[in-house]
């Protein structure tokens, strides 16, 4: 917008072009170019097929896939229906406790990861919430890294929701509850589509606090990617690597029709 000539709107598209290829398009493409080496001993790849994805279905990798999806999708529901409760509830109260529970919400965005994992080894590795060793602690870790962003999504939006809809609904005698499912709930669908997505996208790549509270029989596919690499088995982590960002792109375009339809509605 601030260059105004052909020349210098060019050097800018060239600029960026530049920039997005070696910070996002050089890194995928060459791990997709791995997932489907045989070798690689020179600038090139060779040997290309699908081998390693052969071995990677075949293996423990695909069970992790498994753990993975069902982590994301349990984590996506439990942080959107809290996230959810927790930016309707604070849109009644007072604007110091609705401050203080923005910042809360927003703590775990603040703090590493590896930070979050270990908190809730900590406060869950005991009676009577005894978790480790379980699956649900790493979904509990990965709802609650998640839960921010479903907070932050619903809250906008709400922001965004014109207050006249549901005053014309109680106007007409509709109680609470009513204006909740039928007016408020229905204009947030968008909202909450888009805020299950990230949810889903963000606990697909999740690795910090996974490590660190994970048992052996619920492992996830990040979790294996690093295994693998630590082995020296980098063309099959590569393999597992583009799985999943296949698995998670099909999982947010589910989403985004879903989400499509109900902003049809």
């Amino acid at each position: 917008m601030l260059v105004w000539t052909g020349r210098g709107r060019a050097a800018v598209l060239a600029v960026f072009a530049v920039v997005v290829t070696v910070v996002f398009v050089a890194p995928i493409a060459t791990v997709v170019a791995a997932a489907l080496a045989g070798r690689w001993t020179g600038p090139l790849p060779s040997r290309l097929g699908f081998a390693n994805f052969d071995k990677v279905l075949s293996g423990e990798e695909s069970a992790s896939l498994s753990v993975s999806l069902q982590t994301a999708l349990l984590a996506g529901l439990l942080s959107l229906v809290l996230g959810t409760w927790a930016a309707l509830a604070s849109r009644e109260a007072p604007g110091r406790l609705r401050r203080l529970t923005d910042a809360v919400f927003h703590v775990p965005v603040a703090v590493p990861s590896v930070a979050i994992g270990l908190g809730v080894l900590i406060t869950f590795n005991e009676r009577p919430l005894l978790l480790g060793g379980t699956k649900w602690i790493v979904i509990l870790a990965h709802t609650v890294l998640v839960l921010a962003y479903a907070f932050s999504g619903v809250s906008a939006a709400l922001d965004r929701l014109d207050p006249g809809y549901r005053q014309a609904a109680e106007s007409l005698g509709a109680g609470p509850v009513r204006v909740l499912t039928r007016v408020t709930l229905p204009l947030l669908l968008p909202a909450l589509g888009a805020a299950a997505g990230l949810a889903v996208a963000l606990s697909m790549g999740e690795l910090g606090a996974t490590v660190m509270v994970y048992p052996a029989t619920w492992k996830t596919l990040p979790v294996s990617i690093f295994a693998a690499t630590d082995r020296g088995e980098v063309f099959d982590a590569a393999a597992s690597t583009t799985l999943l960002v296949l698995v998670t792109l099909l999982a947010l375009v589910v989403l985004g029709r879903l989400k499509g339809r109900a902003a049809l509605r």
